[in-house]
């Protein structure tokens, strides 16, 4: 995601480990500092975690039938948003990071930012999504075969796509028309710092948080029905699990994705420079989402678990397990 931000040249080379100023562009040292290698190894093992999760995910859910679920599919759509990711945006991230585009914007530059912001936005419509199948799972659960079927699941993942593609398109257009502006144009202003995150981020967190506190509330109703014929204690472990499964799943996601989009929304207020740390750390915090979503939304599965053991071990390799049932 790229921010309009204001950032001072001549600090550059004394706040980034990997960046030197030649002829007025950013471009990475030729010698990089100890500093700097440390922080691409760290880099690229994110990005290897992050293709090795997703992948695990997306070779379970083909696979194996038992996965064939119109809920499997809509994390399947998560992994491959989360898996390219891994593939497309670290590595452009690392040649070409968010600072260094600040200051000389290429063609490459313009690449990095479609992706970005297509992908990103992507993996959030897909876990708004996910909330939505779990909201007719747990509250309709009468009707939930009839209104979430793989028809409705498709249109749900196409519309996902569309819309991101749509938002990436928007975002690098208004980038174009900026060079056209001796200043900062007031429309690529807002679509930069204030339409996009609303659409991108904002509307679908809203709608994620007021369907999981409903599910959390029905939940609730459910174990105190219950708990007429069952024993307190099973009921109060019945309402932890949820209460941990849905604080973990909101929690670690607005963790990684509220601070940039606050700092952005709130940059254009602000007339003072922005440190470059502060840009990447924030730019990376939001990436780091597509490495744990694998954790966050299949780990929790015994029978995803299972998948991944017998993926990693090379038993499916070893003959025909596709039918086999996953526990």
């Amino acid at each position: 995601m790229e921010p309009e931000v204001n950032v001072n040249r001549t600090d550059v080379t004394d706040i980034h480990p990997c960046y030197e100023i030649d002829h007025f562009k950013y471009i990475l040292a030729n010698t990089p500092s100890f500093i700097c290698i440390l922080l691409y190894i760290f880099l690229v093992l994110l990005s290897v975690v992050t293709i090795c999760g997703n992948l695990l995910v997306i070779i379970s859910i083909i696979y194996f039938k038992q996965l064939h679920t119109p809920t499997n599919y809509l994390i399947l759509s998560l992994a491959v948003a989360d898996l390219l990711v891994g593939i497309i945006v670290f590595p452009f991230s690392m040649a070409f990071s968010l600072s260094s585009c600040l200051y000389h914007e290429d063609l490459f530059c313009k690449i990095r930012g479609s992706f970005d912001i297509s992908l990103s936005t992507c993996s959030i419509l897909n876990l708004c999504c996910i909330s939505i199948d779990r909201y007719y799972a747990v509250c309709q659960p009468l009707t939930y075969r009839t209104k979430i079927n793989h028809h409705v699941v498709v249109i749900m993942i196409l519309v996902s796509w569309g819309i991101s593609v749509l938002i990436g398109i928007a975002v690098i257009i208004a980038g174009l028309n900026s060079e056209k502006c001796e200043e900062r144009c007031l429309i690529d202003v807002l679509m930069a710092n204030t339409i996009g995150p609303i659409l991108s981020f904002y509307l679908p967190v809203i709608i994620m948080l007021c369907i999981y506190l409903k599910i959390f509330i029905v939940a609730q109703r459910q174990a105190r029905s219950i708990q007429s014929t069952k024993s307190g204690p099973k009921v109060s472990k019945m309402e932890r699990k949820a209460t941990k499964s849905l604080s973990i799943v909101m929690g670690i996601f607005l963790m990684c994705w509220l601070p940039f989009f606050i700092f952005i929304t709130f940059l254009p207020f602000s007339n003072d420079s922005v440190p470059v740390p502060v840009i990447e750390t924030l730019n990376w915090l939001t990436l780091s989402n597509s490495m744990l979503n694998p954790f966050i939304y299949a780990f929790f599965y015994s029978w995803f678990r299972s998948a991944f053991r017998m993926i990693i071990s090379g038993r499916i390799f070893q003959g025909d397990f596709a039918n086999s049932k996953l526990l």
